[in-house]
């Protein structure tokens, strides 16, 4: 099993810059970072508990275009495409991608959490799931064959050839989302799953299913990935200054499918005090915020690292990628 690392981008919000973009990737690259992933949003809206209100998004394979003209090596992933292209004008565009910068790039994919995105191209009725699925199937065709015909009741074409062919072979296709469900589709069709905001023993829940089901069917078993909210600083103080973490918990209480951790004891633990001539109980004292403390280092230990707001640094997310254990936002209606 080999464990790599990326970055999430700072391509939308107060912090999106062509600098910031080009430079930060290049320094990745030089840091040993191992790819550089971006968001997509057609109409965008910042999420409350973790972005401030600056719906500033450039496009998100324009934006990996550019970077993988600076850089050499950096793997270029999107986690996640929603499906608001055609996937043919995706095909075209994941194809000239890989002819302009080599074999690097991975399409992510994910159902998308905003309704108003899709009724703004009159798509509000889109089955968005299926929509997912169906990209998977479309790219997967037009990347290797020619003259494909096509129908499932959502896309429908005849005797399509897209060019360029990408460059390698057909890009990998990984489904995003935290879901059931999302992990289930992984394992039925992608060839990778990758989730958000995750708790470590949800994401393990979510793997054991996808190897059972790859067992079945005779699939490889997909690459593993996760991107956790991250704030990075000389000490933990100084990190989780930068994390809204009542957002954070609000968030993670709301999350319907998530394995929830243990209940802290509502009532302290007692300690002894020895001295030479007796032994006297004492109760510790309650610190203030003590509760918020615990839950907030939970959810951090969960992605590896401290968690934090992604508008305020540059490379405030990380990715980590496990590729394939064989070798070893998500809307609410995708359970």
């Amino acid at each position: 099993m080999t464990m790599k690392f990326g970055l999430l981008l700072p391509h939308f919000g107060e912090q999106a810059s062509r600098e910031k973009l080009l430079e930060g990737s290049k320094l990745a690259e030089a840091k040993g970072f191992d790819s550089v992933w971006v968001r997509d949003h057609l109409v965008f809206e910042p999420h409350g508990e973790m972005e401030k209100p600056n719906r500033t998004f450039y496009d998100a394979l324009t934006t990996l275009t550019a970077i993988g003209a600076v850089t050499e090596k950096l793997e270029l992933g999107t986690g996640s495409l929603i499906p608001f292209r055609h996937p043919l004008v995706t095909a075209l565009m994941a194809g000239t991608i890989t002819q302009l910068v080599g074999p690097r790039l991975i399409l992510g994919f994910g159902a998308g959490t905003f309704d108003h995105e899709f009724e703004a191209i009159g798509w509000g009725d889109l089955d968005r799931v299926e929509a997912v699925r169906s990209n998977a199937e479309i790219l997967k065709r037009v990347f290797t064959e020619n003259d494909v015909t096509y129908d499932d009741g959502i896309f429908s074409f005849e005797n399509v050839t897209i060019e360029p062919k990408p460059v390698g072979g057909r890009v990998p296709f990984w489904y995003c989302g935290a879901t059931p469900r999302s992990a289930r589709l992984a394992a039925e069709y992608a060839d990778g799953w990758m989730p958000g905001r995750i708790s470590l023993a949800t994401m393990d829940r979510r793997i054991q299913k996808m190897r059972e089901m790859t067992d079945a069917s005779g699939r490889p078993m997909p690459t593993v990935a996760v991107i956790p909210p991250t704030s990075i600083e000389e000490t933990r103080e100084e990190a989780l200054q930068h994390v809204n973490v009542p957002g954070l918990l609000a968030w993670a209480n709301k999350a319907k499918f998530a394995v929830k951790p243990p209940r802290v004891p509502s009532r302290p633990s007692r300690t002894w005090r020895a001295s030479s001539s007796s032994a006297t109980r004492t109760r510790p004292s309650r610190r203030s915020g003590s509760s918020r403390r615990w839950a907030s280092s939970t959810w951090c230990s969960t992605s590896g690292s401290s968690s934090t707001d992604s508008s305020s640094r540059s490379s405030s997310s990380a990715a980590r990628c496990c590729r394939s254990c064989a070798d070893a936002g998500t809307r609410g209606a995708d359970q």
